[in-house]
């Protein structure tokens, strides 16, 4: 799976990202500008010491990243295996199946992914539903609710399904 961040803010959000990426053997792409620099040192406490394990690439701008990702666009020019997480989609995240290698988008904080970037894209478009009086989740809650949903549908390939207790054994 793939994680992607459009210019994103907030070195926590990033950071904390980053580290669920790492433990879900996900790619992380990050589209500039960004809110920080990289070695930010509140990015690397939310990543705590996974940081350096991340699968990371970094993009100029959002056009730089789908021309470094030709696998995204189908024989007709039109992107497919990408999803953009956004409020304003008529469809939820659990309303879609994923691909094993697709591709979650995730817009900045403060205002998501642009309306120009999305409205080209409707089907493509899911959202996270909840109350009607609120804006939209912290971003690296969205994410890990999203990209958790895709890695339930891909039979959780490549991760541990079951954990073991530290000291003790379980009760058969």
């Amino acid at each position: 799976m793939n994680i992607v961040l459009l210019e994103p803010e907030i070195p926590f959000n990033t950071g904390a990202i980053g580290r669920t990426c790492v433990a879900t053997g996900t790619h992380l792409h990050l589209i500039r500008p960004y809110g920080f620099i990289l070695s930010d040192r509140n990015l690397k406490r939310a990543g705590l010491d996974y940081w350096e394990k991340l699968k990371l690439t970094e993009y100029k701008n959002y056009e730089d990243f789908l021309e470094k990702n030709p696998d995204l666009l189908t024989v007709e020019g039109r992107i497919s295996g990408l999803w953009y997480a956004t409020t304003k989609a008529t469809q939820t995240y659990a309303d879609v199946s994923y691909g094993p290698n697709d591709y979650i988008m995730f817009g900045k904080e403060t205002a998501g992914i642009p309306e120009e970037i999305l409205a080209g894209h409707k089907d493509s478009c899911i959202r996270i539903p909840m109350l009607d009086d609120e804006r939209s989740l912290n971003l690296s809650n969205a994410a890990t609710v999203i990209l958790y949903e895709a890695l339930r549908q891909n039979g959780f390939a490549g991760l541990r399904r079951q954990g073991e207790l530290h000291r003790l054994t379980w009760d058969e």
